[in-house]
């Protein structure tokens, strides 16, 4: 049982949480430029239409029975998001195309352009007027978040994050465990607040934050101020506008941010070897668009 000072997290009932209003809106960034999906992968079976999509780089729309897209605004409207903007480029009518053909039944689909691929805080700053003055879900469009992360997620007060158990990730998730090794770790206070993040952390970090600290998968429910934190952060040492250090000066001038607890796995949909795995793993998933 969760008691009031402890997050929610993915295994607990919605009620648990601190009262907050219903978030309805969600960004998925679909901006990426696709570069491992387009690397040609000789061991990769992918069926003619696969592959004419892999090259494209659009890799949220590779057929996975249906539009890997389909299953990531499906488990969205399962936890009541019922408005979703799709962070584009100006290049990507497909993408637009998309949101115009699944929108109207479940969930409204718009799209808001980044017009340069500066990072993904400057993603998430495309969506400020879809945002508002609302709380909203920001996630990748190359990964697919079980339902129930993502109803913690949603149950959350204020802004937070999932913070994904490692040792869960590697045995149900389709990632191999030395990429899992490389991914953000989170660090939290006794409170369950965030306290930092630390990307592609090496062996001493590991060791320091111990076997038991979650890991990021740019699982986020942010509140309008990210909006303002992403446009006062500088590039990062690889020259991009990063969605973490902006996070990193919200939590610096006092916004609390919750890490939302998630022993379940993510199913990655990054480089054409990963089709197969995500195929035979969604099979069982029901959509409703």
């Amino acid at each position: 049982m969760t008691d009031q000072s402890s997050p929610p997290s993915a295994d607990a009932p919605a009620d648990t949480a601190a009262a907050a209003p219903a978030v309805t809106r969600a960004v998925i960034l679909a901006r990426g430029l696709g570069t491992r999906m387009r690397t040609a992968d000789e061991s990769a079976a992918l069926d003619e239409k696969q592959a004419a999509v892999a090259a494209s780089g659009v890799k949220a729309l590779i057929d996975v029975g249906r539009p890997f897209l389909d299953y990531v605004v499906s488990v969205l409207a399962d936890v009541g998001v019922t408005e979703i903007c799709l962070v584009i480029g100006p290049e990507h009518e497909v993408l637009r195309e998309y949101a115009a053909r699944v929108s109207g039944g479940r969930v409204t689909v718009s799209t808001a352009v980044q017009a340069e691929p500066r990072g993904t805080a400057d993603a998430v700053a495309a969506a400020r007027d879809f945002a508002g003055d609302q709380r909203v879900i920001v996630l990748n469009s190359d990964n697919y978040y079980p339902r129930e992360a993502l109803a913690a997620l949603a149950a959350a007060p204020g802004s937070a994050l999932v913070g994904f158990d490692r040792e869960a990730m590697v045995t149900g998730s389709n990632i191999p465990a030395e990429r899992i090794r490389a991914f953000a770790l989170v660090a939290a206070d006794e409170q369950g607040r965030l306290q930092d993040i630390v990307e592609k952390p090496d062996e001493q970090t590991l060791a320091a934050y111990g076997e038991q600290a979650p890991v990021s998968m740019n699982a986020w429910l942010f509140t309008p101020a990210i909006f303002d934190a992403c446009a006062r952060i500088e590039p990062s040492v690889r020259g991009e506008l990063e969605i973490i250090d902006a996070v990193r000066l919200l939590v610096a001038e006092g916004e609390a941010v919750t890490v939302v607890p998630a022993a379940v796995g993510v199913l990655d949909m990054s480089s054409r070897g990963d089709v197969a795995g995500v195929q035979e793993a969604l099979a069982g998933i029901e959509v409703r668009l």
